[in-house]
């Protein structure tokens, strides 16, 4: 479990900070100078150098989006040219792609980001420039949108593995429709029927929330408050639910600590964006008080989930059912060790985490505030409250019913951010080496297929880097840098403001 400090400040982070955007800037310089775009996206490194991994194009967009990120976070123009110029020359075939679930990884994180940057004032105003981001965003949300499931409840965006696939991590990639709709996009179908963007986005986060999470409620007998499932199979002839499964993790009945962070970081971003909207806009999909508390309590319950299952300086193993742990003795009361024998840690998962953790700890307090001025009800504050029938969590009591629950609990998740994001900003994860071209060590891709290096002497996989870990860990700093400067309140719906 997360051993929280609650001394630590945003402002104690600033010095690792100003370090990890130094190292930052030369990693991406590195890599750009190393790696021949011509392979394909970089994805992870083997003895410190980046390969690829032919399986879906996923991960170009984290690679020119960290360029960007890097010019938010440091001014330096040289990485906004870059990640522009690559957004421009080599994104194009990521906005089209139909055959896979990530348009929220790849597209959000180059066009959107820039467009983000541009609607921050933060580079010069264009009107050709945005409106060629906005094309760019507006059809990769519907091309996103298309690769659709219906269910006897609602529908979901399906994996690259078929139409019965739900994948959790898919949750991210709601944000492709999400700033799609809020452009102002009308995707079409056959016979020009309209496809509301914002309906399906709801109703996949719903789906996930529904059948990715579990909330202890006996859907099996390994049902705990906040696992949660990689991946969830349907009968897609009659729309029904059939079982969880796993492609990364151990099993279906095991958590997959990747997974669960993207769920953490999915909801804790959805909930900030929803609780943006006004009532009139929700109330065809079931009203914000109805939909806030659905994905309040998915987000509460994997926070949960990760502080319990993550080692005391908030770095998880790769699976917490992961088979040689039992072998590790109170493994989760005391600080993790990347070289141990027995199974690896995963700092990507790590990465992902801190920011949902952060985000939900944020809206929690900010609600909690708003609620002691009497502001609720407003565009941007929610009367919603959880769902008085959800099963009860960790503590024993109802997940974060009442003003004083939601500023406890806000603190408790936004304190436990800090120290995971604080831990990652160090050695032994922080890389510091000049010619390692990661920039967060102890990385896992696919443990069960064999992909991730194992270095001589060691009997798991360390040392190693990957391009979603590097993207996110820029994404969290970047969301802290601004908190600590007093900026601009950093959410991937800002380029629609």
């Amino acid at each position: 479990m997360i051993s929280i400090d609650h001394t630590l400040r945003p402002a104690d982070l600033a010095s690792g900070l100003k370090r990890f955007w130094d190292l930052s800037g030369k990693k991406i310089r590195l890599l750009e100078r190393n790696y021949d775009n011509a392979k394909g996206s970089p994805v992870f490194t083997i003895e410190g150098r980046y390969s690829t991994r032919g399986w879906t194009e996923w991960t170009q967009g984290f690679q020119f989006g960290s360029a960007i990120l890097q010019y938010d976070a440091t001014g330096e123009k040289s990485f906004l040219e870059s990640g522009r110029t690559n957004t421009l020359k080599l994104m194009a075939p990521h906005v089209s792609h139909t055959g896979v679930h990530d348009h929220g990884f790849n597209n959000v994180s180059t066009y959107g980001n820039l467009l983000r940057l541009m609607k921050e004032n933060k580079i010069p105003f264009n009107e050709w420039e945005k409106d060629f981001y906005e094309l760019a965003l507006k059809i990769s949300g519907a091309v996103q949108a298309a690769r659709w499931t219906t269910i006897k409840d609602g529908g979901f965006i399906y994996s690259f593995n078929g139409p019965h696939s739900l994948f959790v991590d898919t949750i991210r990639s709601c944000r492709a429709l999400v700033i799609s709709h809020c452009l102002g996009h009308v995707f079409q179908g056959e016979g020009d029927r309209k496809i509301n963007l914002l309906e399906r986005a709801i109703q996949h986060l719903r789906a996930t929330a529904a059948y990715s999470v579990f909330y202890g409620e006996g859907r099996d007998i390994y049902d705990r408050w906040g696992r949660t499932a990689h991946e969830s199979i349907f009968n897609t002839k009659d729309g029904n639910f059939r079982c969880p499964n796993s492609q990364q993790g151990f099993s279906g009945f095991t958590t997959w600590t990747r997974g669960l962070a993207w769920a953490m970081c999915g909801f804790a971003e959805q909930l900030e964006w929803i609780d943006s909207l006004d009532e009139q806009t929700l109330q065809p999909y079931g009203g914000k008080e109805t939909l806030l508390s659905t994905l309040l309590r998915a987000a509460t319950a994997t926070c949960d989930f990760y502080i319990e299952n993550a080692c005391t300086d908030g770095i998880p193993h790769w699976d917490t059912g992961a088979p040689n742990l039992s072998r590790m003795g109170d493994y989760l009361d005391r600080a993790a060790d990347p070289f141990n024998s027995f199974e690896p840690v995963d700092s990507s998962a790590a990465a992902i985490a801190s920011q949902g953790l952060l985000r939900l700890g944020k809206y929690l307090k900010d609600r909690a505030a708003a609620d002691e001025k009497g502001e609720s009800g407003g565009k941007g504050h929610s009367t919603g409250k959880a769902d008085p029938t959800a099963e009860n969590g960790p503590s024993g009591k109802s997940a974060l019913t009442g003003k004083a629950d939601a500023a406890r609990n806000g603190d408790r998740y936004w304190q436990a951010g800090l120290c995971v994001l604080n831990t990652l900003l160090e050695e032994p994860y922080l890389s510091t080496g000049d010619k390692h071209e990661g920039l967060i060590l102890h990385s896992i891709y696919h443990r069960p297929n064999g992909w991730d290096h194992i270095p001589p002497g060691s009997r798991i996989p360390n040392g190693e880097s990957s391009m979603w870990g590097d993207y996110h860990i820029r994404e969290a700093a970047l969301y802290m840098q601004r908190v600590i400067d007093e900026d601009n309140y950093y959410t991937f719906f800002n380029c629609t403001l």
